[in-house]
């Protein structure tokens, strides 16, 4: 049987700052499809693992590879154009643009299209026609004309994901999404980011701290600890899993 390439693979990788050690040796690979959940303490690295990926920051050991592509040497948007996506833990917007301008301007980048903020497609185009696609996807139509900065800390998460699908990368990170989120929205957004995930069958990861969203929505789960990975394994075992018990989820979700 032929050998599938992984998605996302992670050999040896470490950040060292300073003669301090930040990441050490951490390796894993994500599946075509597949959603790992990454968890751990506040410090564990978690936020650190996603910026050596999208290359916020850069490794000073090991390697990173997508799709069978090393990508250590690539910069941010050399990695977004081969189809790596990301959301951040605070709202990256265009708050004076209303939503529809918001995802449209991803829906340009993908499409190679002008991003001069004078010069939007005019509707039915194909950046207009991506944008208002993904607007239904995630349940904005009434908000279509809403600012950026008016919207709720759940619309804008929503609005977030509709450019990441407008974009339409392969591999998807997603930097705790329920981050700021009011408990009415929560519910929603899992929906979405669980269609992303089973109905397109992109590959996500998620760093997320709402313990109930990552079990009910992970394939595996990643424990990180002090900088290292302490376990990767499916939710259940995860759960069962002493030393992540003792290291992590005795402690409760921070």
């Amino acid at each position: 049987m032929q050998k599938t390439t992984p998605a996302l693979e992670l050999q040896g990788v470490g950040l060292q700052i300073g003669g301090a050690r930040i990441l050490e040796d951490v390796s894993f690979t994500v599946q075509p499809g597949e959603m790992i959940g990454v968890i751990g303490p506040n410090g564990a690295g978690k936020t650190t693992l996603f910026n050596l990926i999208s290359g916020v920051l850069k490794a000073t050991s090991g390697t990173i590879a997508m799709s069978g592509r090393t990508m250590d040497k690539l910069p941010i948007h050399a990695r977004a154009a081969a189809g790596l996506g990301r959301t951040f833990q605070t709202s990256s917007l265009f708050p004076g643009l209303d939503v529809t301008e918001n995802i449209r301007l991803a829906a340009q980048s993908k499409l190679g299209q002008s991003l001069s903020l004078l010069n939007f497609p005019r509707r039915g185009d194909a950046a207009g026609a991506i944008a208002e696609d993904c607007i239904k996807q995630v349940g904005l139509e009434a908000k279509s004309r809403a600012r950026a900065a008016d919207l709720s800390h759940g619309d804008k998460r929503k609005v977030e994901i509709a450019m990441l699908l407008a974009a339409d990368p392969a591999v998807i990170l997603l930097d705790e999404p329920m981050a700021g989120v009011g408990s009415g929205d929560v519910l929603g957004l899992v929906e979405i980011i669980r269609r992303m995930h089973r109905e397109s069958g992109r590959t996500l990861m998620m760093v997320e701290h709402h313990m109930d969203v990552v079990l009910g929505l992970a394939d595996r789960v990643a424990v990180m600890h002090n900088g290292s990975l302490l376990a990767i394994d499916e939710p259940d075992a995860i759960i069962a899993n002493e030393t992540v018990q003792s290291a992590y989820l005795g402690q409760g979700a921070a």
